[in-house]
């Protein structure tokens, strides 16, 4: 008998959107590139169509903003195919859906997650639920992966101790090379927030922050905030409210944090939950130092209190107004990353590919 040919699909609830491209977007693009030069096969299976950049190249099926699973499970039914492996991104784990397509396609099923929680846990209710979609539908998905320690915890937590051995963490990647660096550490009065412009973010905690310090004391410095979402709108609304349009100005969405990072003082990352967190990992590459949260935004450990940034509670404002009040004062002050920037070059595109390229062997 000859090798099997080996036909992937990825199935990704990620909308394609020319003026956010992310980490996720540049690992689309290699691993595609990394399986063609082996002689694999990838479809690709998302919300909707797209041509940009990297995506000129993929072999993209778009189900025109409706239920993603769905699709694909409604396409191998018509047409088939002959896949050996099945990569979810981004969908809902452990659903009815998983079963259909296991049973129809008979691929070996590998579901990502990279879904963050609530601070506060989830509600009893669904707690219950996801405890018994564990019980009837771990059987079809093959392998869990998470992008860290935390998310793979969390799963076995929620769907059962009988994940366990087939949960494994693949970090998410990043193409560390081409990061401006920063190399001048005096303080000059300028902020930057990378984020999706969602609640959970915590940004309405930063604006609060920053309301209760200018009561205070006057002072000059700004925070640019990059990205759009939601909750952009009530953020904005906040800024007004409290008059303070002249420390927030908000620039939507662009494609060359890389080469920005390195003109601020700090990262300002108040999250309230991550499962990896792209703009922390970011500014430490750019040799940025950052203010985030202990657990939350410090999902992976790599930011050290008072070594390469500044630490403090979920949800509070008076702490983070503290480290603000300290950083303004200069009573507080980081005056280089470089060691920090050589630990986290190990969260590479390269990496990454090469982990998920090595589950199709």
């Amino acid at each position: 008998m000859g090798k099997q040919i080996i036909k992937v699909a990825v199935v990704c609830a990620y909308k394609l959107l020319p003026e956010r491209i992310g980490g996720m977007d540049y690992f689309f693009w290699h691993f595609d590139q990394k399986c063609k030069e082996n002689g694999i096969q990838v479809d690709w299976f998302f919300p909707n169509e797209s041509r940009h950049d990297g995506y000129l190249k993929l072999n993209i099926f778009s189900s025109e903003q409706k239920n993603v699973e769905k699709f694909f499970f409604k396409y191998c039914v018509a047409n088939k195919p002959k896949y050996t492996h099945v990569i979810t991104h981004f969908v809902e784990l452990c659903t009815p859906i998983f079963k259909k397509i296991k049973e129809e396609t008979k691929a070996k099923v590998i579901a990502v997650d990279h879904n963050p929680r609530p601070i506060e846990g989830y509600p009893l209710g669904i707690k219950i639920k996801k405890r018994l979609k564990g019980l009837l539908y771990v059987q079809y998905i093959d392998l869990f992966i998470g992008v860290s320690e935390y998310s793979r915890q969390h799963k076995i937590k929620e769907f059962g101790s009988n994940i366990r051995k087939k949960a494994i963490v693949i970090f998410n990647g990043i193409d560390v090379e081409k990061f401006k660096q920063k190399s001048n550490f005096e303080f000059s009065g300028k902020f930057i927030v990378a984020a999706h412009l969602r609640h959970e973010k915590g940004i309405q905690d930063l604006i609060r922050a920053v309301n209760d310090l200018v009561k205070e004391q006057e002072y000059h410095f700004y925070i640019d905030l990059f990205g759009s979402g939601n909750y952009q709108n009530t953020l904005q609304e906040m800024v007004e409210e409290y008059k303070l349009q002249s420390y927030f100005r908000f620039n939507g969405s662009v494609n060359n944090l890389y080469e920005r990072f390195a003109d601020y003082d700090y990262l300002i990352h108040p999250s309230h939950g991550e499962t990896f967190c792209y703009s922390v990992i970011e500014s430490l590459l750019a040799n940025l130092p950052v203010i985030t949260t202990k657990k939350e935004g410090n999902v992976l450990g790599m930011v050290i209190d008072n070594e390469n940034g500044f630490l403090f509670d979920s949800k509070d404002i008076i702490g983070l107004k503290e480290i603000l009040n300290n950083v303004l004062n200069q009573k507080a002050h980081i005056k280089d990353c470089t060691e920090s920037n050589i630990k986290v070059k190990r969260f590479s595109i390269e990496e990454m590919v090469n982990n998920y390229f090595n589950l199709l062997q």
